[in-house]
């Protein structure tokens, strides 16, 4: 299997430099410029490699932090821990990896709420869900496969807006947030189970019981 190419694997070194370096110069070329002094890349080569509009070099640095996360957290870390415990330590060390670039991360939440990059922010927001149901062992391909990123998704989206307001020390704040919206979460899940164990909703009987009820 081929590598990256020699683009690509510039892109991966200067993702997570160029959101940290946004804090500063927002997210520019001058981020870009800054991000290349810092890993010792030339300023004209990373240019090229990397996406000119903000909009690009925010899926760039996101793509950087999914790249990270596997990185740090192989499936051998995870591989004993309860099913709650590794969403918990997936989530919580996206916060870590992203926590340099904080500021530049509550700008690039607003930039991606544009209209224009609704779709962008879509996206990227369903493959966050999806590498970390991913990492966590999950195989699903059915309508749970769905459920479970979009449950996910909201979890770690509400997180994100904690976490950027949070000012107290070690994030406890926002730690405490992440572990009721994950106990909601498997309250969630053992509530599908039990249904899926029970008969099959039907729509037309449902609808017939409203239009004739039993008496």
């Amino acid at each position: 299997m081929e590598g990256p190419s020699p683009l690509a694997a510039l892109r991966s070194r200067l993702a997570l430099a160029t959101g940290e370096n946004a804090v500063f110069d927002g997210w520019t070329g001058a981020a870009v410029d800054a991000a290349a002094d810092s890993v010792g890349i030339d300023r004209d080569q990373a240019r090229l490699a990397m996406p000119k509009s903000a909009a690009g070099l925010i899926e760039t640095y996101i793509h950087g932090v999914d790249g990270a996360l596997e990185e740090q957290l192989p499936p051998k870390m995870l591989a004993k821990l309860k099913i709650r415990d590794k969403i918990r330590t997936l989530v919580w060390k996206r916060l870590e990896i992203m926590g340099p670039a904080r500021e530049a991360v509550r700008r690039a939440l607003s930039i991606l709420a544009m209209p224009q990059n609704a779709p962008l922010g879509a996206r990227t927001g369903w493959h966050t869900a999806d590498l970390m149901w991913r990492m966590a062992g999950d195989t699903s391909t059915d309508f749970n496969h769905y459920t479970k990123r979009m449950t996910l998704g909201a979890v770690y989206g509400s997180t994100l807006l904690v976490w950027l307001d949070e000012r107290s020390e070690g994030w406890g704040d926002t730690a405490a947030f992440l572990d009721r919206r994950i106990d909601n979460v498997m309250q969630f899940e053992k509530w599908k189970a039990q249904w899926r164990g029970q008969e099959r909703f039907s729509v037309s009987r449902f609808l017939g019981r409203l239009r004739y009820p039993a008496r």
